[in-house]
């Protein structure tokens, strides 16, 4: 009996219709997944549209106003580009954590032991001043990458070894980070006492698209760097790693199914830590695209929570790396153009009921829901 059919027995009225859930048996179509975010996406907009209406607003002026600033020009779509890029990144190492169900949300902690990795070498410093750009990058984008799978290793190890919660661990790193961050900010590198390092020489700068306007005056103001190149390299490697390696084979089997994998000689505890490993890593490849394509600067207010934003962004994507490319963009939109919108946190709004939506559209994809006219008994 459903628990429509409990209702209407308790009730004594009965509904023209039957309500009939039951488990699929088989993988749905292809189509039906993606058209589920799709679906969780309209739901936002229109609970977005109705606080919006609520607060004495237009809420189609207001999209209208999101479409205009973000992508209604080459300047304003180079400038989401920028907002999309930390994105890309923190949306692959969810991605490619949640793929083996290894439930990783300390992205926003690796975030910012990356950007600390990759501002060491130009504040201990590591390299003298003079150095070329592409040895203080190189060096840069290592350093980030290390300190955040250091940071994604922790929690893996613990999961691996003794079995330890990853939400609770990645989760609690991430208030480390931040204060781990604010002590070199405060008492190490501070300048001037203000919560902020003193800025970087213009050669530990990720190169820009107007750096090269003199050759090409179109790119004259654009503020899209070379992150963006990384992320785009990022996820071309992930998914051939995911869907075309064998490595990503044994991922994708362990996540659907663990015992399965364990008897066919799979080393889960192995996998554990290499996937939190390379998932810190790209994290902290993330923190360091922002504080040396962007930022300039170590400080506090590096991040408006792109790690968290980055779970939504692997969910919304299905887990597909190239997905996440997309999504990134449009969640890039939503922060740029978004904060000149009132009521004031419409866009957050609009992630949440995003991930709500997304959480509640697995039930439609474990269960099969269909409606039948009743007949009479």
């Amino acid at each position: 009996m459903t628990a429509v059919d409990s209702a209407e027995s308790a009730s004594g009225f009965k509904l023209p219709f039957r309500l009939e859930i039951e488990p699929r048996l088989k993988e749905p179509p292809g189509w039906y997944s993606p058209l589920l975010s799709l679906i969780a996406v309209v739901l936002a907009l229109l609970v977005g549209a109705l606080v919006i209406w609520l607060g004495g607003g237009n809420p189609w002026k207001a999209y209208a106003h999101i479409a205009k600033y973000s992508f209604g020009s080459v300047g304003v779509l180079s400038d989401t580009m920028v907002k999309a890029i930390p994105l890309m990144l923190v949306g692959l190492a969810c991605s490619l954590a949640f793929r083996m169900k290894l439930w990783n949300i300390g992205a926003e902690g690796q975030f910012y032991l990356g950007a600390f990795g990759a501002s060491l070498v130009v504040l201990l410093p590591v390299l003298p001043e003079e150095a070329p750009k592409w040895q203080f990058v190189v060096l840069m984008m290592l350093s980030g990458i290390l300190f955040g799978a250091l940071w994604g290793f922790i929690p893996g190890f613990l999961k691996a070894k003794f079995n330890v919660n990853e939400i609770i661990s990645t989760l609690m790193m991430n208030y480390i980070a931040v204060e781990w961050n604010n002590y070199f900010i405060y008492a190490v590198w501070s300048e001037g006492g203000f919560q902020m390092s003193r800025m970087f020489q213009r050669n530990a700068w990720l190169p820009r698209l107007s750096d090269f306007a003199d050759k090409t005056p179109a790119f004259r103001g654009l503020t899209t760097h070379m992150g963006l190149v990384i992320a785009l390299v990022a996820a071309a490697v992930l998914w051939v790693i995911v869907f075309k390696s064998q490595w990503g084979y044994e991922i994708r089997l362990i996540g659907d199914n663990p015992r399965a994998a364990q008897y066919a000689g799979v080393s889960i505890s192995k996998n554990v830590v290499l996937v939190m490993l390379i998932s810190g890593a790209l994290a902290g490849l993330a923190g360091m695209s922002e504080i040396s394509g962007v930022v300039h600067r170590l400080q506090g207010a590096i991040s408006p929570g792109y790690g968290y934003t980055g779970i939504i962004i692997a969910w919304l994507a299905k887990l597909n790396p190239l997905a996440v490319i997309v999504a990134s963009i449009l969640f890039g939109a939503l922060i740029l153009a978004g904060r000149e919108i009132q009521p004031a946190g419409i866009p957050t709004l609009i992630q949440g009921v995003i991930m709500v939506c997304l959480i509640a559209s697995d039930f439609f994809l474990r269960n099969r829901v269909s409606i039948t006219r009743r007949t009479e008994e």
